[in-house]
């Protein structure tokens, strides 16, 4: 079987500050058509920064879901940003940190079905504080955890943010 589409028509139906929203007509490999809604997303990256056998973590409200998450420090990336140079200013505006070490660890498409949003994932060592600079209209908290007890909140389901699952994992792969 031949896995492709193929897109007839592209319309914008949404353009926001965020996000961008297309219903797209498109024929598939069958040569039926069907429709897809596509959401379209600069990107972003996703820090895990270890100090001391610690990780750090932020705690902020998520609106679309109306509750606290606890999550790895992250942030969107800026039209045509390098997403290292957008860690290293999430890094610091979400936490207050800088790193003198950095190690790449991948990319993770968020939810392919829909989405072209694609995160770039890091590990930070050597962590020196300067000073926090949270983005305007975010409320964020950065707290130092140890290793064992971020590994419990997510046994537990209080951590269910997929982008830091995704970034705990590949760090533990990669040790």
């Amino acid at each position: 079987m031949e896995f492709r589409e193929k897109t007839l028509e592209s319309q914008l139906i949404y353009d926001g500050k965020v996000v961008k929203v297309f219903k797209d007509s498109v024929e598939l490999s069958t040569g039926h058509k069907s429709f897809r809604e596509v959401v379209k997303h600069t990107g972003g990256v996703v820090i895990l920064a270890v100090k001391d056998d610690k990780i750090l973590l932020v705690k902020q409200f998520r609106y679309p879901l109306k509750e606290v998450m606890f999550e790895l420090p992250a942030g969107k990336l800026e039209a045509e940003e390098d997403p290292f140079e957008a860690a290293k200013r999430e890094l610091e505006e979400e936490t207050g940190y800088c790193a003198g070490k950095w190690t790449d660890l991948g990319y993770v498409y968020t939810s392919p079905g829909y989405s072209d949003e694609k995160l770039y994932l890091y590990k930070a060592e050597d962590l020196e504080f300067s000073h926090c600079h949270p983005d305007e209209g975010e409320i964020i908290e950065a707290f130092q955890y140890p290793i064992c007890d971020v590994m419990k909140m997510v046994q537990t389901g209080k951590i269910n943010d997929a982008k830091t699952l995704c970034a705990l994992l590949r760090a533990k792969i990669k040790e």
